[in-house]
């Protein structure tokens, strides 16, 4: 159990880790720091459209489970 939580928090700390950098890096752009010396990690807009269809991929299955039990 100790293991499965700690690969939990390591995910979690990690993603947070990265969006503490790219918040930080998408900063210095802003104040005029050369764009090439500092660049952001992960693209969040193409994150958050791939969660989303995780979601509804996974709504999808549960209510395609729930309708061949009942």
């Amino acid at each position: 159990m100790r293991t499965l939580i700690g690969m939990i928090l390591g995910c979690l700390l990690t993603i947070g880790v990265v969006y503490v950098h790219d918040s930080m890096a998408t900063s210095t752009v802003a104040n005029e720091t050369a764009a090439g010396t500092s660049r952001a990690i992960v693209n969040w807009d193409v994150a958050k459209s791939e969660w989303v269809e995780v979601k509804e991929n996974v709504r999808m299955a549960w209510l395609k489970l729930k309708a061949n039990v009942s």
